[in-house]
């Protein structure tokens, strides 16, 4: 039954002066299922839900005895709306924007081409800047853009524009996260999936790449710049960004499900000591001590686990080195960012693809005993380069710093005795304990918490060995006692163990000295 004939349908059972007419009257009182036809009838339809009754121009308004009434004084009239699920669904909308995303793709690919045409061997040119190349590709953009006959709008060419800039200057889809400064490490796992590290938690973006082809085509631009590659018969690689942030890439056969792309971010301005502090991750009394210990010369190792910020303090205490040193630093991929003016930097190398031509860490720290280093900073020790770290730090290189994957400042010690095993010398362990324990002052261990904050969680003094066993002394320990506030963020610091730590000797013959009161617990 149609909507006009339910309506008459109505008015001929309420009646009224007005029955036959195009407006009927309003009932006072009436609900809505008081119109609806009989479900009974002849003329009944499928759907017999009650309608709401007209409520255009009224004529009369009566009660339901048939008396009129005053308008002003009438109740308002009950109005039933249908089921949601039952109401039809709109897919236009959907169904547009789907067309409009794939118009748009399209127009991508050709502007895209397009300029590539154009521009061809100018975008390798060695001897152009990034500003003029980043002025010549905006300049063929723009033309290539005005020259399409599809009409776009403002919000649409924006967009398109912005996107095709950062697939030919930059690194596509992600190039907008790593630009963002919130942003701290980038994950794709194959060409759909990308996830976002930000402010401690993940989250997943909202971008990805056209196809696998799209992240390959990435990652090649990213390891070729440094001089490495990546393919089928070298599936995995580590490099790094111009600006220092670690790249690792994992390819087909060994990524299931598309190539892996992970890029742990170093912000342009790096971390101080003062950021440190202001973050919570240490406290003015160890930060003190820290500073007095690098001036010190002590030998250093920063532990922790992955992720747990151990190359940004092995920065911030590097900061501390007077500018008069000469510094040698040794890495994989060279990420540390010293801010003196002495700093040869040097930077292992993987094979050629016929398996020749590496250069390890361990190659690196041999030949910079040649080099006349005042401190040697290795970025890494995660093999048998731990035997040359301790055998420079035992050869009068005072003041060697490095970092180390362990799960505290025991487990450090147990690291290294299996590193230096993997030399392939073949040592007693007491030997090789003893040479820990002459060569390594202070453990700096670095924990991340579950919140995402990152905080120095013990600074260990080793002593000596007492039998078969490197002795310990925590001089600041993280106080876990405070707990978790409501979300969940930890609360404790780092705090002094009232220990007074016997390297204070060996400091105060670098002529360094720091106030014995930082080692008192009741002290904040």
């Amino acid at each position: 039954m149609s909507l006009a004939e339910r309506l008459a349908a109505a008015r001929a059972r309420v009646g009224g002066p007005d029955a036959g007419s195009d407006v009927g009257p309003v009932v006072l009182g009436a609900h809505a299922g008081d119109f609806a036809p009989e479900p009974a009838g002849a003329d009944a339809g499928p759907d017999d839900t009650p309608i709401a009754p007209y409520v255009g121009r009224r004529r009369a308004v009566v009660a339901p005895d048939g008396a009129p009434v005053d308008p002003g004084a009438h109740a308002p009239v009950e109005f039933v709306k249908r089921p949601a699920e039952e109401m039809p669904r709109r897919t236009l909308g959907g169904q547009l924007g789907d067309q409009q995303e794939e118009r748009l793709e399209e127009l991508k690919s050709s502007v895209h081409s397009e300029l590539l045409k154009q521009l061809g061997p100018r975008l390798y040119d060695a001897d152009m800047t990034q500003q003029e190349l980043d002025k010549q590709v905006r300049a063929v953009l723009a033309d290539v853009m005005s020259a399409q006959d599809r009409p776009l709008s403002t919000g649409d060419r924006i967009r398109v524009t912005q996107e095709i800039t950062d697939d030919i200057l930059g690194y596509g889809p992600i190039e907008p996260y790593l630009r963002d400064p919130d942003v701290s490490e980038v994950m794709v796992n194959g060409h759909h999936d990308i996830w976002l590290e930000r402010h401690g938690r993940l989250v997943r973006a909202e971008a990805h790449f056209a196809d696998e082809a799209h992240l390959r085509r990435t990652i090649d631009k990213i390891v070729s710049r440094i001089g490495r590659r990546v393919d089928e018969s070298s599936p995995m690689v580590d490099a790094r960004l111009p600006d220092g942030s670690r790249v690792n890439a994992v390819v087909p056969p060994l990524a299931v499900d598309g190539s892996a792309l992970t890029i742990r971010k170093f912000a342009a301005d790096p971390l101080t000591i003062e950021d440190l502090l202001r973050f919570g991750s240490v406290t003015p009394q160890s930060r003190e001590f820290l500073e007095a210990a690098v001036r010190g010369r002590l030998n250093v190792i920063v532990s922790g686990s992955t992720g747990a910020g151990k190359t940004t303090t092995l920065n911030v205490l590097s900061s501390f080195i007077p500018d008069d040193e000469r510094i040698v630093t040794i890495e994989d991929a060279a990420e540390l960012q010293l801010k003196q003016d002495h700093v040869v930097r040097l930077e292992a190398r993987p094979a050629n693809i016929e398996g020749k031509g590496a250069v390890t860490i361990r190659d690196l720290v041999k030949n910079s005993l040649r080099m006349r280093p005042d401190r040697i900073i290795v970025g890494e020790v995660r093999d048998a380069s731990a035997l040359d770290m301790l055998q420079a730090m035992n050869t009068g290189h005072d003041g060697s710093i490095c970092t180390l994957h362990s799960n505290g400042p025991r487990d450090t010690l147990a690291r290294m005795e299996t590193m230096v095993l993997m030399a392939g010398m073949d040592l007693p362990v007491r030997a090789i304990r003893e040479q820990v324990a002459s060569a390594v002052d202070l453990i700096v261990h670095q924990t991340r918490f579950k919140d995402g904050t990152r905080r120095i969680t013990h600074i260990t003094e080793v002593e000596r060995m007492e039998g078969d066993v490197i002795t310990l002394q925590d001089v600041f320990l993280f106080d876990t006692s405070a707990g978790f506030d409501g979300d969940g963020r930890v609360l404790g610091s780092i705090r002094p163990t009232g220990l007074r730590p016997k390297v204070l000797e060996k400091m105060a013959d670098a002529n360094v000295t720091v106030d014995p009161l930082i080692f008192v617990t009741d002290r904040l």
